[in-house]
Order: C-alpha cells, then structure tokens, then sequence
C-alpha cells in the first residue's frame, strides 16, 4: 500500500503532462480529442480510482497466495523468465475479466465508468472503478500459480502491466505495421471503445492481441467504420461517483420491479442489457438507437467555471501527493478520513461542472470536514512539520472554495432561468 502510494507519486504527474500533451498536440493538428469538462472527469475519476486502491478498500475472493500454495506443481527459474511468465500470466487474467466485464450484467458495473466518456483520448484511460469491491482477478492467474511465480513477482509486474495500458488510448497513432499482430494498439482499442454495432465487445486484450485472435473476440479497425465512443446507455454527467454505481443501481431498481420472482435473481447473471420484459416495457431507459447522430453531453458552464475547476483539479492534486508520501505516518484511521475529504472534493466538484445545485450541499459538508480535522488536529495531518502556515492557509482556501461553489451555482442557476424564460 505504502509502495505503490509512492510509485504514484511519479506516476500521477507523469500521466497529468501525457494529457495535456495530447491536448496540445490536437490543438496543433487541428484534432483535438480533449474536451476539457471530460478531461477533467477522467482526471478525476483516475484520482478515485488510486485513493481506493492505496487505501485497500476491497475485499480479495482468493487471494493469489492461498492459490499458489495449494496448486503449485513447479517454479520456474528466477530471473528474467519469472517476470516474463508473470507478465504473460497477467495478461490472460486481464483478457477473462475484462470480457466477464462486458458480458454479465453484475461485472459490468466494475468497468461501466472506463468506457463512459464519448471521447477517445489519454485521459479516459484514467477513467477506472472505485465499484470493484469483490476482487476475482486470482482466480484467473492459475497458471502462474500452477507454475509457481512467487507472489512478491506478481506483486511488482501487476503495476507495469497496469501502467503499460495507458499509451493505446489515443486517435493520433495510426495502425503499427507488423506490432498489429503482436500486442494491443491504439487501432485495436479504438474498435474496443467504440459502440458501433460493427464494433461492440471485442478485442478485450490488455498488452497482447493475440487473446483474442485465439478466443474469436478480434476485430480489426475498418477505414469505412469511423468509431463512435461512449456506452449505449449514455451516462449524461461528469462525475466519476455517480457513473460507478449507476449500472448497479439500474439492477438494484430492476430487479425490485420485476414481477417473477426468477427474473429478479437471473437479472444479476444474465448477458449485458438484459432486462425483464415487464420492466423493460414499463421503465424504458434511455438508449442509444443511431451511433452516427445523437447528442453528446457537454452542458455550457458559465464563464470562469473551466478555470476554477483546473485549480480545483490542481490542489486534489496536491492533496492526493501528501496522502500518498505520508500515508504510513497518517496511518489507520485517519487515512480513511482523509479518502472520504478527497472523495468528497471530486463529488463536489464534478456536480458543480454538472450544472447541479446540490453541488453548493456537498461542497459544504466537505469544507465542514476539512476545518473540523484542522480544529481536531491542530494541523492537517502532520503537514505543519513541512509548512508552519498550513493552517491558515488551508481556512483561507475552504472559505474561498464554499465561496466560489456558491457564486457558480447561482450563475448557472440564473443562467438555466433565463434560458427557460426565453
């Protein structure tokens, strides 16, 4: 936990100037791929995603250790062919559970939020799950287990192997000649993203392609095919809470509805989409019919808003650093106090961006959180020992942040009134 909380250290601003030089490098081609309210919802969700995972809010089905030991035949030779086994072995797990992901109903909440933006760009790959609560990754790494791979291996392959995903998710690198066959590619995962028919459910593959060519899920990109992006349901909000646990909820309300009592046990297992008739007919969701035309979400915010929500971006960004460089001087429990401060930023934030009232609500309880640790404290969690005035400061910031959350939730708000009037 620790570790990987000071990898991320590196690894966040790293994948932070990645985006912004892909922003960039579209303004410059005159492609730009890089909406700035769903880049920041992507940024967003990427810091939720790595605040569970530090602080270990999951629970492992079966861990890879018990699995090790009860079915180890052999071990492999250490060194590098250990690493290369390891890697190997992770990817076919990844391959299993990213297609479990699209085909079952319960699993699809677990990934529903990678796929939720409608742009195909660097940032949505940070777009991942706070909602996988039950991990059952593991049980797919039975080979490795089979062959003996030590955990303290998979433990340090499992992070490269994440991080080497990111790189793909992007609409300026054409197709790569013969390294087509080989591993995943941006054209590979173009198609994965895409919600045209043509498209939908294949290539699953995380590193290498050939999973896929060998379990029949491929599907190469066609010239005469442009990919349209997003999911079918549309998700119709930047915050990144919300979209995790919007498909769970939809089953939740579905399976409540549902009249026969089978229907509502088979919702959880049954394939992607399926619903019970009855709730289908009587609750319709909404559904993308025509992937060519329809209407994208993107709410016009009131001038300045993009500004302040950079800033906000960058100071999460800042607090996130000093929760993952001290967190074992932080400890238990005031490291979970302080994932609830940052889950409460994002939630605040994103929903003033989605043009919501509530947003004043919930940035209130969040500024009411932070000066109740700095009164508790005295301090912010040991930062005084690195800057004597952080206190001050940091009444100083909630003030004007509750200030500022107010001033645009009333802009917007008169704006919506006018527009109604009008």
């Amino acid at each position: 936990m620790e570790t990987y909380g000071r990898i991320l250290l590196y690894a966040m601003p790293s994948f932070l100037v990645l985006v912004l030089f892909e922003k960039w490098w579209g303004w410059r081609k005159g492609k730009d791929t890089v909406r700035t309210n769903d880049m920041l919802s992507s940024l967003s969700s990427g810091m939720t995603n790595v605040t569970k995972d530090v602080l270990g809010l999951s629970v492992v089905v079966i861990s890879y250790g018990w699995l090790l030991d009860k079915v180890a035949v052999v071990h492999v030779p250490s060194g590098w062919i250990t690493y290369a086994v390891a890697f190997i072995a992770l990817d076919f797990a990844g391959y299993w559970v990213h297609r479990i992901a699209h085909e079952y109903n319960l699993f699809w909440n677990n990934h529903i939020v990678h796929h939720s933006s409608e742009e195909f760009n660097l940032a949505c790959a940070l777009r991942q799950s706070i909602s996988s609560i039950l991990k059952i990754f593991a049980i797919f790494l039975l080979p490795a287990a089979f062959l003996g791979v030590p955990q303290e291996v998979i433990a340090i392959v499992a992070p490269l192997h994440l991080f080497a995903q990111f790189w793909y998710h992007t609409q300026h690198i054409g197709r790569m000649g013969f390294l087509e066959k080989i591993i995943v590619t941006p054209s590979h995962h173009r198609v994965h993203h895409a919600i045209n028919t043509e498209y939908l459910d294949k290539n699953y593959g995380q590193i290498f392609i050939f999973w896929d060519k060998l379990f029949g899920t491929y599907q190469e990109e066609m010239p005469t095919v442009p990919a349209v992006y997003g999911v079918t349901r549309p998700v119709q909000t930047w915050n990144p809470i919300k979209i995790n646990f919007m498909h769970l909820w939809l089953l939740i309300k579905d399976a409540w509805r549902a009249e026969r009592l089978e229907d509502k046990f088979k919702i959880w297992f049954m394939p992607l989409g399926w619903r019970p008739a009855d709730v289908a007919k009587k609750y319709p969701v909404e559904k993308i019919k025509d992937v060519y035309h329809f209407q994208k979400y993107d709410p016009a915010n009131v001038k300045g808003l993009m500004a302040w929500s950079w800033m906000q971006m960058l100071v999460l960004l800042l607090f996130l650093s000093y929760l993952f460089g001290n967190i074992a001087k932080i400890g238990n429990p005031n490291m979970f106090i302080y994932g609830a401060f940052i889950f409460l930023t994002v939630y605040a934030l994103t929903d003033l961006m989605d043009k919501n009232f509530s947003a004043i609500f919930w940035e209130g309880i969040r500024v009411v959180l932070g000066i109740y640790i700095i009164f508790q404290q005295g301090d912010w969690f040991g930062a005084s020992r690195f800057f004597e005035f952080i206190v001050p400061v940091l009444i100083f910031y909630f003030a004007l942040s509750f200030s500022a959350t107010v001033f645009f939730a009333l802009q917007q708000r008169g704006k919506a009134d006018r527009l109604s009037i009008a």
